[in-house]
Protein backbone atom coordinates (compact mmCIF):
# COMPACT_ATOMS: atom_id res chain seq x y z
CA UNK A 1 0.00 0.00 0.00
CA UNK A 2 1.39 3.19 -1.01
CA UNK A 3 1.87 6.39 1.50
CA UNK A 4 0.50 9.28 -0.38
CA UNK A 5 2.49 12.55 -0.19
CA UNK A 6 1.06 15.03 2.26
CA UNK A 7 0.40 17.87 -0.30
CA UNK A 8 -3.21 18.41 -0.93
CA UNK A 9 -2.94 18.42 -4.87
CA UNK A 10 -2.18 14.76 -4.41
CA UNK A 11 -3.97 13.66 -1.57
CA UNK A 12 -6.98 14.59 -3.16
CA UNK A 13 -6.20 13.33 -6.95
CA UNK A 14 -8.40 11.15 -8.97
CA UNK A 15 -5.35 8.50 -8.98
CA UNK A 16 -5.12 8.54 -5.22
CA UNK A 17 -8.86 8.06 -4.26
CA UNK A 18 -8.83 5.27 -6.59
CA UNK A 19 -6.35 3.51 -5.14
CA UNK A 20 -7.46 4.24 -1.74
CA UNK A 21 -10.50 2.69 -2.72
CA UNK A 22 -9.22 -0.38 -3.88
CA UNK A 23 -6.76 -0.82 -0.42
CA UNK A 24 -9.95 -0.28 1.66
CA UNK A 25 -11.78 -2.94 -0.31
CA UNK A 26 -8.97 -4.78 0.33
CA UNK A 27 -8.67 -4.53 4.11
CA UNK A 28 -12.65 -5.04 4.47
CA UNK A 29 -13.24 -7.68 2.40
CA UNK A 30 -11.23 -9.82 3.62
CA UNK A 31 -12.16 -12.55 6.35
CA UNK A 32 -13.79 -11.49 9.22
CA UNK A 33 -11.43 -10.22 11.67
CA UNK A 34 -12.13 -8.73 15.12
CA UNK A 35 -13.60 -4.96 15.49
CA UNK A 36 -10.43 -3.43 16.91
CA UNK A 37 -7.96 -5.48 14.48
CA UNK A 38 -10.45 -4.11 11.70
CA UNK A 39 -10.10 -1.09 12.76
CA UNK A 40 -6.59 -0.46 13.11
CA UNK A 41 -6.55 -1.85 9.44
CA UNK A 42 -9.02 1.02 8.18
CA UNK A 43 -7.29 3.79 10.26
CA UNK A 44 -3.76 2.68 8.91
CA UNK A 45 -5.37 2.95 4.99
CA UNK A 46 -6.58 6.38 5.73
CA UNK A 47 -4.06 7.13 7.40
CA UNK A 48 -1.01 6.62 4.68
CA UNK A 49 -3.53 8.38 2.23
CA UNK A 50 -3.55 11.57 4.27
CA UNK A 51 -6.39 11.70 6.30
CA UNK A 52 -6.45 13.82 9.32
CA UNK A 53 -6.44 13.09 13.49
CA UNK A 54 -9.06 12.69 14.99
CA UNK A 55 -10.55 10.25 12.44
CA UNK A 56 -13.41 9.39 15.16
CA UNK A 57 -13.70 6.04 13.08
CA UNK A 58 -15.74 3.39 15.54
CA UNK A 59 -16.77 -0.44 15.54
CA UNK A 60 -20.50 1.37 14.24
CA UNK A 61 -19.29 2.51 11.29
CA UNK A 62 -17.82 -1.31 10.25
CA UNK A 63 -20.73 -2.88 8.70
CA UNK A 64 -21.45 0.17 6.37
CA UNK A 65 -17.72 0.22 5.26
CA UNK A 66 -17.79 -3.59 4.77
CA UNK A 67 -21.44 -3.21 2.53
CA UNK A 68 -20.43 -0.16 0.39
CA UNK A 69 -16.50 -2.20 -0.36
CA UNK A 70 -18.96 -5.03 -1.39
CA UNK A 71 -20.76 -3.00 -3.87
CA UNK A 72 -17.20 -1.07 -5.13
CA UNK A 73 -15.54 -4.58 -5.65
CA UNK A 74 -18.31 -4.94 -7.95
CA UNK A 75 -16.76 -2.22 -10.55
CA UNK A 76 -13.16 -3.61 -9.86
CA UNK A 77 -14.84 -7.11 -11.07
CA UNK A 78 -16.57 -6.06 -14.22
CA UNK A 79 -15.69 -7.83 -17.16
CA UNK A 80 -14.57 -4.60 -19.55
CA UNK A 81 -15.17 -1.09 -19.30
CA UNK A 82 -19.09 -1.29 -20.62
CA UNK A 83 -19.62 -3.19 -17.98
CA UNK A 84 -18.12 -1.24 -15.59
CA UNK A 85 -19.61 1.86 -16.40
CA UNK A 86 -22.88 0.10 -15.63
CA UNK A 87 -21.64 -0.74 -12.30
CA UNK A 88 -20.42 2.62 -11.88
CA UNK A 89 -23.89 4.50 -12.82
CA UNK A 90 -26.22 2.23 -10.78
CA UNK A 91 -24.01 3.47 -7.81
CA UNK A 92 -23.86 6.69 -8.76
CA UNK A 93 -27.32 7.31 -9.36
CA UNK A 94 -28.57 5.09 -6.10
CA UNK A 95 -25.82 5.78 -3.83
CA UNK A 96 -24.53 9.38 -4.08
CA UNK A 97 -25.37 13.17 -3.86
CA UNK A 98 -25.48 15.81 -6.45
CA UNK A 99 -22.27 16.78 -7.44
CA UNK A 100 -20.67 20.00 -5.57
CA UNK A 101 -16.86 21.28 -4.41
CA UNK A 102 -15.99 21.73 -1.35
CA UNK A 103 -12.82 22.73 0.24
CA UNK A 104 -13.14 21.57 4.02
CA UNK A 105 -13.70 24.90 5.20
CA UNK A 106 -10.19 26.43 3.72
CA UNK A 107 -8.69 23.21 5.04
CA UNK A 108 -8.10 21.58 1.58
CA UNK A 109 -7.96 22.97 -2.01
CA UNK A 110 -11.29 23.00 -3.78
CA UNK A 111 -12.24 19.41 -4.93
CA UNK A 112 -15.73 17.61 -5.78
CA UNK A 113 -17.80 15.81 -3.49
CA UNK A 114 -20.93 13.30 -4.44
CA UNK A 115 -21.82 12.81 -0.73
CA UNK A 116 -24.39 14.50 1.30
CA UNK A 117 -21.90 16.99 3.00
CA UNK A 118 -18.63 17.46 4.14
CA UNK A 119 -19.91 15.50 7.54
CA UNK A 120 -21.40 12.39 5.76
CA UNK A 121 -20.61 8.76 7.26
CA UNK A 122 -17.56 6.92 6.92
CA UNK A 123 -19.72 4.57 4.76
CA UNK A 124 -21.04 7.47 2.51
CA UNK A 125 -17.97 9.08 2.14
CA UNK A 126 -16.21 6.08 1.15
CA UNK A 127 -18.32 5.02 -1.54
CA UNK A 128 -19.13 8.24 -2.73
CA UNK A 129 -15.56 9.33 -3.31
CA UNK A 130 -14.44 5.88 -4.44
CA UNK A 131 -17.42 5.75 -7.15
CA UNK A 132 -16.31 9.42 -8.55
CA UNK A 133 -12.48 8.45 -9.02
CA UNK A 134 -13.06 5.38 -10.77
CA UNK A 135 -15.64 6.81 -12.83
CA UNK A 136 -13.20 9.87 -13.79
CA UNK A 137 -10.82 6.93 -14.10
CA UNK A 138 -12.55 4.63 -16.62
CA UNK A 139 -13.84 8.21 -18.63
CA UNK A 140 -10.05 9.89 -18.94
CA UNK A 141 -8.50 6.38 -19.85
CA UNK A 142 -11.82 4.51 -22.33
CA UNK A 143 -11.09 1.31 -20.04
CA UNK A 144 -11.87 -0.44 -16.70
CA UNK A 145 -10.44 1.20 -13.98
CA UNK A 146 -9.42 -1.68 -12.45
CA UNK A 147 -9.57 -5.15 -11.63
CA UNK A 148 -9.47 -8.76 -9.36
CA UNK A 149 -6.18 -10.51 -9.15
CA UNK A 150 -6.40 -13.66 -11.04
CA UNK A 151 -4.03 -15.53 -8.74
CA UNK A 152 -5.55 -18.38 -7.12
CA UNK A 153 -3.98 -17.41 -3.55
CA UNK A 154 -5.48 -14.13 -3.84
CA UNK A 155 -8.67 -12.26 -4.60
CA UNK A 156 -7.39 -8.44 -4.08
CA UNK A 157 -8.37 -5.82 -6.19
CA UNK A 158 -6.37 -3.48 -7.63
CA UNK A 159 -6.58 0.00 -10.08
CA UNK A 160 -5.02 -0.42 -13.22
CA UNK A 161 -2.18 1.58 -14.18
CA UNK A 162 -1.86 3.35 -17.65
CA UNK A 163 -2.72 2.62 -20.96
CA UNK A 164 -1.77 -0.16 -23.22
CA UNK A 165 -4.07 -3.07 -25.08
CA UNK A 166 -3.07 -5.51 -22.77
CA UNK A 167 -5.59 -5.83 -19.38
CA UNK A 168 -3.63 -6.52 -16.25
CA UNK A 169 -4.25 -9.86 -14.77
CA UNK A 170 -2.22 -9.44 -11.33
CA UNK A 171 -2.89 -7.19 -8.32
CA UNK A 172 0.96 -7.57 -7.86
CA UNK A 173 4.54 -8.39 -9.27
CA UNK A 174 4.37 -10.66 -6.38
CA UNK A 175 1.12 -12.70 -7.57
CA UNK A 176 2.24 -12.92 -11.22
CA UNK A 177 5.70 -14.02 -10.10
CA UNK A 178 3.90 -16.99 -8.00
CA UNK A 179 1.39 -18.17 -10.74
CA UNK A 180 3.88 -18.16 -13.34
CA UNK A 181 6.70 -20.49 -10.69
CA UNK A 182 3.07 -22.37 -10.40
CA UNK A 183 2.33 -22.87 -13.87
CA UNK A 184 6.17 -24.22 -14.09
CA UNK A 185 5.80 -26.07 -11.61
CA UNK A 186 2.61 -27.98 -12.95
CA UNK A 187 3.87 -28.15 -16.32
CA UNK A 188 7.19 -30.53 -14.88
CA UNK A 189 5.06 -32.19 -13.28
CA UNK A 190 3.03 -33.23 -16.26
CA UNK A 191 5.93 -33.67 -18.18
CA UNK A 192 7.41 -35.83 -15.30
CA UNK A 193 4.55 -37.97 -15.10
CA UNK A 194 3.86 -38.77 -19.03
CA UNK A 195 7.63 -39.68 -19.27
CA UNK A 196 7.35 -42.23 -16.87
CA UNK A 197 4.48 -43.49 -18.15
CA UNK A 198 6.05 -43.81 -21.63
CA UNK A 199 8.97 -45.67 -19.70
CA UNK A 200 6.62 -48.04 -17.92
CA UNK A 201 4.85 -48.80 -21.45
CA UNK A 202 8.06 -49.98 -23.07
CA UNK A 203 9.38 -51.96 -20.41
CA UNK A 204 6.14 -54.33 -19.66
CA UNK A 205 6.41 -55.10 -23.43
Amino acid sequence: MPTVPDEPSVRHSVLANALRAADLVNVLGHRPEQPDVLLAEVGRVLRAYGEDEPLGLVAADLPGLREAAVALRAVFAADGVDAAAREVNALLAARTGPLRLTTHGGTSPWHPHVDRDDEAPWAEWFLASSALALAVLLWERGQAPGGVCASAACADVFVARGGGRERRRYCSRRCATRERVAAHRRGRAAGTAGGSGTDQMSITR
